[in-house]
């Protein structure tokens, strides 16, 4: 049998994600006690798959992970949502055997900035220039044979008490993609750069230019989207709210004072 399990963390507590020798990660901590429980035997044989592998600082509300496993479904919810105390293990669900987590419908990235001084409409209109299918490689981290050509479906932005919120939505991003998009916004708005030259970077992808990396902590994973629905623990997802709220009332946010301000 081969399941999918949903869960959430804080991304500030470990060193990223993927499995690193030595150091405390997400990835690493739930291998740990799916071996210990005798979910599955090592992470070959059991074809294990993640669906992101978010950065150090950054944290998830939904990541997937999958697996082969003898155990039911039940018994694993009910060990790995009462294991953790910074993990949140909410959701479970029956998959197909070639099921791969990395391969979904929708990717939702949250980042949080404090809206101070802010140009809203200053900051959509830069946005939008990066909606739609693009090369994004003066955009991001590029990796050996990976594509930087990616649609982003929409960005959109909400103001919630202090923050400027803008959620991303895509099927797929590049590595550290929505920070360099977060530091051209930035840029912008503290009036170093103009949008000619975000729209300049992205239509020459082989004149590299290099707006910046925006921090990893505001950054969060809130959804991935399949094509069927996951079970729920009921009390687990009341943990998940709990987390929410603590990530969100413990942000470091950056504050960013436009040039007329800091006058």
């Amino acid at each position: 049998m081969r399941v999918a399990v949903k869960f959430a963390y804080d991304g500030r507590k470990f060193h990223g994600y993927a499995r690193q020798p030595q150091l405390e990660t997400i990835e690493g901590k739930i291998v740990k006690a799916l071996m210990g429980h005798g979910f599955i035997g090592d992470t070959k044989e059991s074809c294990f798959r993640s669906a992101s592998r978010t950065d150090k600082g950054v944290s998830a509300l939904c990541n997937v992970i999958a697996f082969n496993t003898d155990a039911s479904k039940k018994h694993i919810l009910q060990k790995l949502s009462n294991k953790f105390t910074d993990v949140v293990v909410y959701g479970i669900k029956d998959v197909v055997p070639d099921f791969n987590p990395r391969y979904a419908k929708l990717r939702w990235y949250r980042y949080y900035l404090n809206r101070d001084d802010i140009d809203l409409e200053r900051a959509m209109s830069t946005a939008a220039a990066f909606t739609g299918e693009h090369d994004f490689s003066n955009f991001a981290r590029l990796e050996p044979f990976k594509d930087p050509v990616r649609n982003i479906d929409n960005i959109v932005f909400t103001e919630e008490g202090n923050f400027l919120v803008i959620d991303f939505y895509a099927q797929t991003f590049l590595w550290h993609q929505i920070r360099r998009i977060i530091s051209a916004i930035i840029k912008i708005e503290k009036g170093k750069i103009e949008k000619k030259d975000i729209i300049g970077a992205l239509e020459n992808p082989d004149k590299k230019v290099d707006f910046g990396l925006a921090p990893a902590e505001p950054l969060v994973l809130k959804g991935i989207v399949y094509d069927f629905e996951f079970e729920y623990d009921e009390k687990s997802l009341d943990r998940l709210n709990k987390l929410e709220d603590s990530i969100i009332r413990t942000l470091d946010v950056p504050l960013i004072k436009s040039p007329k301000s800091q006058n």
